[in-house]
């Protein structure tokens, strides 16, 4: 077995696309959870990459938030669209970020991306809150590679 298919349970799994369906029924944003082994890039540049390879960057309203995790290298980044970063603070995401790393610390790898999803959620809604035409442009479904 991989350590990306060790890194969650099946459960676990599960737990993170509740929370990113709860998020999204608050707001027209989209949230992507992708895990992969390792990658030799920085994590930002690399969740850059992944974000435009899952066409995150293709949202109508670029408000597309991407929680990044390579397993075996131990890196992690949360990569927000440019609708999202132009109108949040610079260091937004340092919050949501120590508090994934955190839980990551503790062998909590769900219970700190439920938290941060939940986090990223509340910004959303207050951001883009949903619409009478809002529609699921994206899966919710973790993505691996």
């Amino acid at each position: 077995m991989s350590l990306v298919e060790e890194f969650l349970t099946t459960n676990e799994e599960q737990q993170i696309i509740d929370a990113i369906k709860s998020a999204e029924d608050h707001t027209s944003g989209e949230i992507r959870v992708h895990i992969e082994n390792s990658s030799e890039k920085p994590p930002l540049e690399r969740a850059k990459e992944v974000f435009c390879y899952l066409k995150m960057n293709e949202t109508k309203l670029q408000n597309g938030v991407l929680f990044y995790v390579a397993v075996d290298s131990h890196q992690f980044a949360i990569y927000g669209d440019k609708g999202i970063y132009e109108q949040v603070p610079h260091n937004f995401w340092d919050d949501e970020k120590d508090l994934v790393i955190n839980h990551f610390s503790k062998k909590q790898n769900a219970k700190g991306l439920v938290l941060a999803i939940e986090k990223v959620g509340e910004k959303l809604k207050e951001l883009y809150p949903v619409t009478i035409d809002n529609s699921n442009e994206l899966s919710n479904e973790i993505s691996k590679g």
